[in-house]
């Protein structure tokens, strides 16, 4: 009876993943990111099953993913940044053995440290925010709960000692507290019902098949989904404009003026106290972040030169935003920031950053309406999540006049020392004048929140501007402190 059960086990098993392997193959065309995602109690058949799939499915599109208990540099990172950072392209799967679920509990119940947290509430919502902007942007998610017999589980955790190959599993880092994690997975199973899929471990033939069947089942399903897509018209990338916006950069359209020698002397002054204020960051343990966004020649660098001039260079790192290169253009627009995230008691400046999904490829097209729709709402989330980790956000958006940019642009062009700062593409920017600044607008509109706010600064003069920065950052840091 039980060769009669193994023959047709694999037989069905080779069926199911043949025919998974093809869909794999089809949803890579389709650039369709998959995350499969096993949750259970210690010893429930996870890794059997896990290792099912990856056997099934290309490995070269295929990764995996192990949830453990975090290093002390990763808890130096925000809780979602060692999930984001390792989603999947648009041509790959990635499998999590246990997930942010299995770390949000065992933060909840003590077993991993973490005292970034004002309650554990904040990373449900954090949890559900990250699965919606996955699946929003075209990721199929499926979440497997698998349940086991208590006498079952028990077998399985003699036979891994039994195993010297299999004895470090019998140690995850939570094996200890089941009960807890069972209770606290069930309320999450109770408000979810719909998104997660239970299976019950009974043996490993039944379990295996059930499990590719589903996997199988749910793949078919998208690709019907994505060749009724193909047949439809491309979505508009039009930009959506209008022409009404809630004008926020009228009242910065002056020039401030600012003496040379006080200029000089607030400087000093300024970028000595910015030193200071790093000290603190890094005793407090406080990330801060520093978006720097702008028209072309607003004065974006000079005005981050001079905050970093006194700064110590092991604690700050500058990105420089341009297109993404091939594999990040793969991922979630957002997953090259999730990447580079400060460390706690670090800075991080962005010279351009996440905010182009709003400003540039509305304008020039480059992602389509309901992308961009979608977008203002995950940068909040995103960026309130690096709050939620107890990160400063400071975003500086640098206005000019239309005139004032011509200017600097002529001035470029005669300066043999500047003029390849000026470029074609610049210059058709300025074309755009219009539609930049009604997508400016909008964006800080509605992505300035009371963790994140935009700080808009004048900078028809260079001198106020950075002036204006640095003592914007200190104001806000200085803040912090006394509430840290």
């Amino acid at each position: 009876m039980e060769e009669n059960l193994k023959k047709k086990y694999e037989k069905d098993k080779d069926k199911l993943s043949t025919k998974l392997g093809y869909l794999q193959r089809v949803l890579k065309d389709y650039k369709v990111p998959v995350m499969i995602v096993f949750e259970g109690v210690h010893a429930a058949g996870k890794g059997r099953l896990s290792n099912e799939l990856l056997i099934a499915l290309d490995p070269r599109y295929t990764k995996f993913y192990a949830t453990h208990s975090p290093t002390e540099s990763e808890l130096r990172k925000p809780f979602l940044w060692q999930y984001f950072k390792n989603t999947p392209s648009n041509t790959a799967v990635t499998i999590f053995y246990r997930s942010w679920y299995s770390l949000y509990i065992a933060m909840k119940n003590g077993t991993v440290k973490n005292d970034r947290y004002n309650g554990n509430k904040i990373l449900l919502e954090e949890i559900r925010n990250f699965e919606k902007t996955m699946v929003d942007n075209g990721t199929e998610l499926l979440k497997f709960y698998i349940e086991i017999d208590k006498d079952l589980q028990k077998e399985h955790i003699m036979r891994m000692y039994d195993n010297p190959r299999t004895m470090w599993k019998a140690q995850e880092y939570d094996r200890d507290n089941d009960e807890e994690y069972k209770k606290e997975m069930e309320e999450i199973l109770e408000e979810d019902k719909k998104s997660w899929i239970r299976v019950e471990y009974e043996n490993r033939y039944k379990s295996v098949i059930e499990v590719l069947e589903i996997v199988v089942e749910r793949l078919e399903q998208r690709v019907k989904e994505e060749k009724k897509k193909a047949e439809k018209d491309k979505p508009d990338n039009d930009g959506f404009f209008n022409g009404k916006f809630p004008n926020i950069l009228e009242k910065y359209e002056g020039k401030d003026e600012i003496d040379k020698d006080e200029y000089r002397d607030r400087l000093i002054k300024l970028q000595k106290e910015m030193r200071d204020v790093q000290y603190t960051l890094y005793e407090k343990k406080i990330p801060l972040i520093l978006v720097y966004e702008g028209w072309d020649a607003a004065g974006k660098g000079g005005n981050i030169k001079r905050v970093v001039q006194q700064l110590d260079p092991t604690g700050y790192e500058i990105n420089t935003t341009a297109a993404p290169s091939d594999i990040e253009f793969k991922h979630h627009y957002l997953w090259r920031f999730w990447n580079n995230v400060p460390k706690t008691g670090h800075i991080s400046i962005y010279d351009r950053s996440w905010y182009g999904r709003v400003m540039v490829e509305r304008v020039e097209g480059f992602a389509a309406n309901e992308d961009v729709k979608r977008a203002y709402d995950e940068i909040n989330d995103f960026e309130k999540s690096l709050s939620n980790f107890g990160a400063i956000i400071i975003k500086f958006f640098i206005h000019i006049s239309k005139e004032e940019q011509l200017e600097r642009f002529e001035s470029r062009q005669e300066d043999e020392d500047k003029v390849w700062k000026i470029t074609e593409e610049d210059w058709r920017n300025r074309e755009k004048w219009d539609l930049y600044q009604e997508a400016i607008n909008d964006m800080l509109d509605k992505t300035s929140t009371e963790n994140a706010p935009w700080h808009v600064i004048n900078g028809n003069s260079k001198k106020y501007a950075r002036i204006k920065a640095l003592e914007t950052i200190l104001d806000t840091c200085y803040k912090a402190f006394l509430d840290k």
